[in-house]
């Protein structure tokens, strides 16, 4: 199946749209249902991510059960764009967080769930820190949680794994094929067509990219890392959360940053979940969404659900989140 004319793989039960910000960005993003509940839901940060390619098994199914969902392409990525001024590179993950609050007021979302996977993870964590008042309830996927748990460093070279290399796109959809292996298990959900709509998405943003994972790797600026700081903050929260953190991620190993993670988040249920690597929603779809569906919808996740996902066997379960009955 090609991609269709806007460049993006064809999902049945997700529609492509785009809203207009008042700073005059082009958000683009996809929705799924047309009733019920609103879920943010945020894509990852290596090159060519966007809302269609993290989120094409999940948007479909919450939709189809109740849910309103909504899925930006973050700037920099996907077919967003307008975004170099109004959210500067250099502006790093505080950018994100402004573009996510004026596309929220754009869109009249006044309180909704939110979930991320890896970049998108962080992004749920500081936009649900700086606007605690609109967020139900969250869902994290692998990823950091800012000053909290301190994250790895991913350059190539400083690792002292086999990591595989999430920077080595270099044009090319073999490169983008390879820098996927890192985040996908299940290699059979890279298609071509993903493999091409990626490539595309990626050619349209890498000087950006490129400003912003400078900026990762360099520091941001002081007034920026004491808005972002979460140590003792975010921690504090009484919104529900979960975690869901794959037992086979190549890219960090749960011992190494879900494990720390979850001692610093007492009052927010971890899932490790066998054969499941850094993009849990596709490698694991009928299991994650399940679990995110019940966690949404009810509040809590039955104990079928959360023994089958890998319920942390590190602490009791928290009978707040998971019906332990």
């Amino acid at each position: 199946m090609a991609l269709n004319d806007e460049e993006l793989i064809t999902v049945p039960g997700m529609l492509s749209r785009y809203v207009r910000l008042p700073n005059g960005t082009k958000a683009h993003y996809m929705t799924s249902g047309e009733t019920g509940p609103a879920v943010l839901l945020l894509h990852g940060g290596i090159i060519g991510s966007s809302a269609t390619a993290g989120w094409r098994f999940m948007a479909p199914f919450l939709g189809a059960h109740g849910f309103r969902v909504y899925c930006p392409d973050l700037p920099g990525f996907g077919h967003t764009s307008g975004h170099e001024s109004a959210y500067p590179a250099e502006h790093g993950n505080a950018a994100h967080v402004d573009f996510l609050h004026d596309f929220v007021n754009a869109l009249c979302l006044d309180s909704f769930h939110i979930s991320g996977n890896s970049m998108g993870c962080l992004n749920a964590v500081n936009y649900t820190l700086a606007h605690p008042e609109r967020v139900s309830s969250y869902a994290l996927i692998a990823g950091g949680l800012g000053d909290l748990v301190p994250s790895p460093d991913l350059r190539p070279g400083q690792e002292k794994s086999e990591r595989p290399d999430i920077m080595a796109f270099d044009g090319t959809p073999e490169s983008m094929r390879k820098m996927m292996s890192a985040i996908i298990r299940d290699s059979s959900t890279v298609t071509e067509d993903l493999v091409a709509m990626r490539t595309a998405a990626a050619l349209r943003h890498q000087d950006y990219y490129r400003r912003r994972t400078q900026l990762s790797f360099g520091g941001e600026d002081k007034d920026i890392q004491a808005r972002l700081s979460t140590k003792g903050r975010f921690d504090r929260l009484s919104i529900p959360g979960i975690y869901l953190y794959g037992k086979e991620d190549v890219l960090v190993p749960h011992e190494v940053f879900g494990y720390p993670q979850e001692d610093a988040l007492p009052g927010v249920q971890f899932f490790y979940p066998e054969d499941t690597g850094h993009q849990g929603q596709t490698d694991q779809p009928e299991l994650v969404n399940q679990l995110f569906l019940e966690f949404f919808r009810d509040g809590k996740v039955s104990w079928e659900t959360a023994q089958r996902s890998g319920i942390s066997d590190r602490r009791p379960p928290l009978p707040e989140l998971v019906d332990v009955s």
